[in-house]
């Protein structure tokens, strides 16, 4: 193609200095970002049920895919919890140095994340590219329309960039983040542990037994579901009404008087039982 002998020399050189010096600026451009990967596996990311091996080949998924994004900014925001914390200092430090996107995690109370969220979803102007938020507001999510669902990421515009080893099955709380609609919104980061506790002593007694298995057809247990759930409430609130001479109740609940006791009772604590709250798992927040 340079046969022209027309052709400038001095421009044939410069040219072929600028093509030689972009080549080596592209290669430099990715041998930083494969040794930001190779640092932050070999210095922070040693616990892993991956190899090693397995994590570069992981790591160098990103650092391809992130190339079309290098440059941008992202802002994201999450509540001061312990998890969090990680995430915002490490995590998000990690992530920019490995794909060459900008991430930055803010930290504020819980209460202004819902706020800045709800100003968001109501004006329309974006304060935040994404929130790390309860999974409670399911609820919200799917009645205003205003986020992506991530399953909608996964297998539309985003397939290309969800990462090809990422497993669901992974994640503990799947059926706590899918909304009515049954698409997954989030992808839950960290969980609370809440617990029922029962007394043992009255579930493996034969006449309690009996009793519960002529009235409802099955054997008295741990529910599994929030039919079972309500017949165990109404069982022992109704029919057996005292044991050993004291009243009883099938079900009681109590706690540190808190605002968010209302959403944690209907939408958490009851959805334990098998399946979350039949009315607030749309009405409620």
């Amino acid at each position: 193609m340079f046969k022209n002998n027309n052709y400038p020399k001095t421009l044939l050189l410069s040219a072929a200095i600028g093509a030689i010096s972009m080549g080596l600026s592209m290669q430099a451009g990715a041998d930083q970002y494969s040794d930001a990967a190779e640092k932050w596996v070999s210095d922070s990311f040693k616990k892993s049920t991956l190899t090693k091996e397995q994590q570069m080949k992981e790591m160098a998924w990103f650092t391809k895919a992130a190339e079309q994004f290098r440059g941008m900014e992202i802002n994201v925001v999450s509540e001061t919890i312990a998890t969090h914390e990680y995430e915002s200092s490490v995590l998000a430090k990690a992530f920019s140095e490995i794909t060459g996107i900008k991430l930055t995690h803010t930290l504020i109370q819980e209460g202004d994340v819902i706020e800045k969220l709800q100003t968001q979803m109501q004006s329309g102007r974006n304060i935040y590219d994404g929130y790390v938020n309860d999974s409670d507001l399911i609820g919200t999510h799917f009645r205003y329309g205003k986020v992506v669902a991530v399953e909608d990421i996964m297998n539309g515009s985003g397939k290309d960039l969800t990462l090809p080893t990422l497993d669901l099955e992974d994640f503990i709380g799947l059926d706590f983040t899918t909304g009515p609609d049954g698409k997954l919104y989030q992808l839950p980061s960290q969980q609370f542990a809440n617990l029922y506790w029962f007394r043992a002593d009255w579930f493996e007694r034969e006449d309690m037994k009996k009793q519960f298995k002529e009235l409802y057809g099955y054997e008295l247990g741990v529910p599994v579901n929030w039919s079972a759930y309500e017949d165990i409430a109404e069982f022992f609130s109704v029919h057996v009404k005292e044991i050993d001479g004291e009243k009883v109740y099938g079900h009681m609940d109590y706690g540190k008087k808190d605002p968010s006791l209302g959403w944690r009772f209907t939408d958490a604590w009851f959805s334990m039982a098998g399946a979350g709250d039949k009315g607030c798992r749309t009405a409620c927040q």
